[in-house]
């Protein structure tokens, strides 16, 4: 009898920001596990899914209250690694955002020498869909066929080639999280205008300031539009919103016109992302291979 294809699991955090309905039925992210990101709100941490915390985050953004994020443990990791190996998986796959971001990726790879079964743990460089699309990048190798290290390998090619663009109308907060360096030249004296940044070898860095929030989003539509010129045309696209859904449909729908063949969803922020940008952040996650020249 022919032997029995190992069977691997896939892991990411909650940084990936997978659209509302992903996991449910044949939806695009069965059966891949996400670790909680833990999200303090003025000194407690909240142990809830996005969506719950989506209410009592929005509050305390709203409010000034201090929002504060940090690393799942090791041992959470730990914990999710033996409880995928007693049901059975021979290997792991584990996609995180970026290391020069968070220490998430840190936390996996101290957990993944601490189990019996082979863990890939990839850092995407990356984070929110950007990220998530990688993580599902995985998951469509191994229903391929794929071994272990050739599908961890689509994961980490699939997080170096997306991109991920962010408009921010406060920069307070990423300043405030060290998230953004504040001697990034024009950027200390430029709080009260609205900013584009964009990750870039595992960091948020600044592109461009502009003055109103419209011209903002035009501008994010144009490099997003730049960026889709020099893909193949069946792209992935995700526009993530905080509070502010409609914006963020509007642009979707004004993308999809630009780009008829790509796919295109609308999906919160995931909260450890919104808990250093803020309410009323847009950000587009791409993810799809470059164009033949």
């Amino acid at each position: 009898m022919p032997a029995t294809p190992p069977r691997i699991a896939v892991v990411t955090d909650s940084a990936a920001g997978f659209p509302p309905g992903w996991f449910e039925g044949p939806g695009s992210a069965r059966g891949i596990t996400v670790v909680p990101v833990p999200v303090s709100i003025g000194g407690e941490t909240v142990a809830q899914d996005d969506a719950a915390l989506f209410r009592p985050l929005s509050v305390a953004l709203a409010q000034g209250t201090d929002v504060r994020t940090s690393r799942p443990s090791p041992g959470r990791f730990e914990q999710v690694y033996r409880a995928l190996e007693t049901a059975g998986f021979d290997g792991i796959i584990s996609v995180h955002l970026s290391g020069l971001l968070s220490g998430t990726v840190d936390a996996a790879r101290l957990a993944a020498a601490s189990v019996d079964i082979p863990v890939e743990v990839i850092d995407t460089g990356t984070t929110g869909m950007a990220q998530g699309y990688a993580a599902l990048e995985a998951a469509a190798a191994l229903r391929a066929g794929l071994n272990l290290e050739r599908s961890a390998a689509a994961a980490a090619m699939a997080g170096r080639g997306s991109a991920l663009y962010v408009y921010v109308p406060n920069l307070d907060r990423l300043r405030r999280g060290g998230r953004i360096s504040a001697a990034a030249g024009w950027l200390g004296s430029v709080l009260s205008v609205k900013v584009l940044l964009k990750v870039q070898e595992g960091r948020l860095v600044p592109l461009e300031k502009v003055r109103t929030p419209r011209r903002a989003l035009e501008r994010v539509e144009e490099l997003v539009r730049a960026d889709l010129a020099t893909r193949d045309p069946a792209v992935e696209l995700t526009v993530h919103h905080y509070g502010n859904e409609d914006q963020a449909a509007g642009v979707a729908g004004r993308l999809g016109a630009a780009a008829p063949a790509a796919r295109i969803s609308v999906a919160p922020c995931p909260a450890v992302l919104a808990a250093h940008v803020g309410l009323g952040v847009v950000a587009v996650a791409i993810s799809g291979r470059a164009a033949l020249g």
